[in-house]
């Protein structure tokens, strides 16, 4: 079964583009940004007061409202990371760029380790979260902590 590539929200004025890696399968089918039941993704949004007022995924086309725009590396929804290709990668690694160059956010917000590690595979130093040496076309680059990720702490 070939699920629904997911459709990025973003919009010229966007000033913080969030990065996926690709959308979950739940994301896909329901055609909304972060919609797996434990993804904390709109948790962790409005617990940092980014967003004026809290939102779910079902409200992922109002973020540019606010100046901020998602997108996925890699549109497609596989069953699950190990499914993604080299080719997709290579090819997202493009598409993001282009996406960069087009909106020209102040701040790529990279979801995840994984992200930055694919964007960029051939950083040899270990990655830390926060703001990189690293830039994308004009943009800094930021790189968050994943939100599908349970903490243990």
């Amino acid at each position: 079964m070939t699920l629904p590539r997911l459709r990025d929200r973003i919009r010229p004025g966007v000033r913080v583009l969030f990065v996926g890696i690709n959308p979950g399968v739940r994301s896909a089918l329901t055609g909304h940004h972060f919609a797996g039941h434990s993804n904390r993704f709109w948790k962790l949004l409005d617990d940092s007061g980014l967003a004026p007022e809290r939102i779910g995924s079902e409200d992922d086309g109002r973020l540019p409202e606010w100046g901020y725009g998602l997108t996925n590396l890699i549109p497609r929804a596989p069953a699950g990371i190990d499914a993604l290709t080299p080719r997709e990668y290579v090819a997202g690694r493009l598409r993001l760029l282009r996406t960069v160059r087009r909106y020209d956010p102040e701040i790529v917000a990279l979801v995840g380790v994984t992200v930055f590690r694919a964007r960029f595979p051939g950083r040899k130093d270990p990655v830390r979260l926060g703001l990189q040496d690293e830039r994308l076309a004009r943009s800094a680059v930021f790189v968050l902590p994943n939100p599908s990720v349970v903490s243990t702490k």
